[in-house]
């Protein structure tokens, strides 16, 4: 009888009927119809490609396959796809009208047609197509003994053209393979920009035959050679991703500076006898590389035409390296001390009637264009660069907010309106360990009245992963699974908003980017094994599921307490913002102010117990293991609201009004560990 009820749930979950609401799809797809019926998964699944393609379609097509194969364990017959039209009775049929060329306004719309007994895959390019996979394993279903797609009609698009992500390289040196994952997660999530930070006053990262006290002097033998950057964008061309390089100038100057100083603005005034003399142009003043974080004076010297001679010869090195038609050459941050300070360039500004250092910064940002255009690359920079006298084809990538005392997406607005193309990164800053929402809900569409021409000038958007904070063990757990929701944001429908459904949906992506490499769930139990000194880590997974990495840039007070060399292997490393357990005790805090049943009151008291446990837990963890007492003042306090706050829930609570909220207060302290409790203002609810 047992086995017999066994077979006939077998049987229900395989005829069951998935709804389109259950599906774990990101970015969500302009159309999805959901039919009746399934397509089984067998291990004679095969895959056909007609029409015209680029040949980076057989790669895809052939990764689909063993990613596929590898989440169902099926052993396919069919191994390596090389050629066109090899199996026309496959039952994925994959068609391409055309080569995809990577850059923007490429067409990368796909029709999904999943039927009981073939799966049709349509696109305009293959660059669609590859989208379309990564869509279809997305589809994937089970049930107790085998694999389905279910029925399924799904026309899709992207919102924006550009879709992306920037690394910095250059404050925290990311190893190739770190780069490479991270593009393919890149690929999964439909995003095709990888812009790729490389120069910044902390370093600079690649190689250079000419110009070589670039790596000598100012990389700490961290940098990418051309050979590796040239295989890292033909790996990103395979999965359709452009690479766009970035070169900061004038300022974040310091690494270029300490190769070359002789095109540095510092003044050197030397003191003889009685008297002080100027002797810039006679003498060249020494920098160094930054260690860091923040905004330093190191700034090139607009006025010495050495300047543009290095920038020509280093820019007609690395161009050749990236195929791609956009060169980003930063223009940020420049405060101009060092410009104010130089007679030189005062002299320089009057002779050419330069009356800001605004305009200054113009005039040399025009000097590099007509070098990157001379390698058919189009000029991007920070919004900075933007003044009356910028080049119309220049790309204005708009940055600052509310944290540089600015109205948020303001240089945006102003940038399309002034008639350049823009991109919007403010509100995509994945480094400032924001929550999920804050990106989710961060259109690049402003909402304010503009015309069908000045909306067409936003591009899109692009995450940035600023690396003061983090190494290439911790970088994935900053990148992921955040930037997926940013992905939807460009990807798809204005109106797909909703934070719970994304979350749903996310916890499967989240997991199915491990199968990339991608190593954000992983390593995080790698560095509470360090800081448990190898004993059981249970009591700091679960103390993280409430703390959270302090926000915005407090975690580095003046941006000095850690240098670019400092560990980054404690409880804050292995935080990430929206803790866990944090947003489940706040919905069962609500519920139970909504309803305060015995079934919800005791979800709230589960949530205390377990807190006042784990601190006892971590207090007997920490007498071997020397990198758990920093948290113990955190986890004590937390251990103390919640004793009172389970008697307030049994109206048993003795103390007074004040000092129960100072209780409660105490839980809302940034002095320990790096991180602050996720859960103060939940508890602040209950008083």
């Amino acid at each position: 009888m047992k086995y017999l009820f066994v077979l006939l749930f077998a049987g229900l979950s395989t005829s069951a009927q998935i709804k389109k609401e259950q599906l774990n799809l990101m970015p969500w797809p302009q159309s999805v119809v959901v039919n009746d019926g399934n397509f089984a998964l067998t291990k004679s699944f095969k895959v056909n490609i007609t029409g015209n393609p680029n040949p980076r379609i057989f790669g895809g097509v052939t990764r689909f396959l063993r990613r596929l194969d590898g989440r169902t364990g099926m052993f396919f017959q069919q191994g390596f796809i090389e050629k066109l039209n090899e199996l026309p009775n496959a039952e994925l049929q994959i068609n391409c009208t055309k080569s995809g060329k990577i850059g923007l306004y490429e067409d990368e719309s796909y029709h999904l047609d999943i039927t009981s007994n073939k799966i049709m895959l349509n696109a305009s390019s293959d660059l669609g197509a590859l989208h379309g996979l990564e869509t279809l394993l997305q589809m994937l279903q089970n049930n107790a003994t085998s694999f389905y797609f279910p029925a399924s009609k799904i026309s899709d698009f992207p919102r924006f053209t550009w879709r992306g992500l920037m690394i910095d390289a250059s404050r925290h040196f990311q190893p190739v393979d770190v780069i490479k994952r991270n593009i393919d997660a890149l690929a999964a999530m439909k995003m095709n920009v990888f812009h790729w930070h490389l120069v910044d006053d902390q370093g600079w990262r690649i190689e250079m035959k000419k110009y070589t006290k670039f790596i000598e002097l100012a990389s700490d033998g961290l940098y990418y050679t051309q050979e590796e950057i040239k295989n890292i964008v033909k790996y990103a061309d395979e999965r359709g991703i452009l690479i766009v390089p970035e070169i900061d100038v004038p300022g974040h100057g310091s690494a270029i500076l300490t190769a070359y100083p002789e095109i540095g603005s510092k003044v050197i005034t030397l003191t003889g006898g009685t008297s002080e003399k100027n002797i810039q142009g006679t003498a060249i003043a020494t920098y160094g590389i930054e260690r860091n974080a923040g905004i330093f004076s190191p700034t090139l010297d607009p006025s010495n035409p050495k300047t543009y001679q290095i920038l020509s010869g280093v820019f007609d090195e690395v161009c050749p390296l990236f195929p791609g038609a956009y060169f980003h050459i930063g223009g940020d941050e420049n405060e101009g001390k060092d410009w104010d300070a130089n007679p030189k360039i005062q002299e320089f500004k009057k002779k050419h009637n330069l009356k800001t250092n605004h305009e200054l910064q113009t005039y040399f940002t025009m000097q590099l264009a007509p070098m990157l255009k001379k390698h058919g690359k189009q000029l991007m920079g920070w919004e900075e660069i933007l003044t009356k006298d910028l080049s119309k084809e220049a790309i204005v990538h708009s940055w600052r907010g509310p944290n540089e005392g600015m109205t948020a997406g303001q240089s945006l607005v102003d940038a399309v309106k002034k008639g350049y193309k823009t991109v919007l990164s403010n509100g995509y800053y994945i480094d400032l360990m924001y929550p999920i929402a804050s990106h989710y809900l961060n259109d690049p569409m402003p909402k304010v009245a503009l015309t069908a021409e000045e909306k067409a000038r936003i591009l899109g958007g692009e995450a940035t992963m600023w690396t003061e904070l983090v190494t290439s063990e911790t970088i994935d757990s900053r990148l992921w699974p955040r930037t997926a929701a940013i992905a939807e944001r460009l990807w798809s429908a204005e109106d797909i908003t909703d934070v719970e459904n994304m979350r749903k949906r996310l916890e499967s992506i989240s997991f199915r980017l491990e199968e990339l490499g991608i190593t954000h769930i992983r390593n995080k139990d790698v560095i509470l094994r360090n800081i448990a000194n190898n004993q059981n880590i249970k009591a700091l997974e679960e103390f993280s599921l409430v703390s959270e990495p302090l926000k915005g840039y407090t975690r580095n007070k003046g941006g000095t307490e850690y240098q670019m060399y400092s560990p980054f292997t404690l409880f804050a490393d292995a935080c990430g913002p929206d803790a866990k357990d944090a947003l489940a005790f706040d919905a069962a805090v609500s519920q139970y102010l909504s309803n305060k049943s015995p079934e919800n009151k005791a979800k709230v008291a589960g949530f205390f117990n377990k807190w006042i446990g784990v601190h006892k837990e971590l207090t007997e963890l920490s007498t071997n293991a020397p990198l758990v007492q920093p948290i113990l003042p955190l986890s004590k306090k937390l251990n103390d609201a919640s004793q009172e706050l389970l008697l307030v829930l049994d109206n048993k609570s003795a103390l007074k009004a004040g000092d129960l909220k100072k209780l409660v207060e105490d839980c809302n302290t940034k002095d320990h560990a790096d991180v602050e409790l996720a859960v103060y203002t939940s508890l602040k609810k209950l008083l």
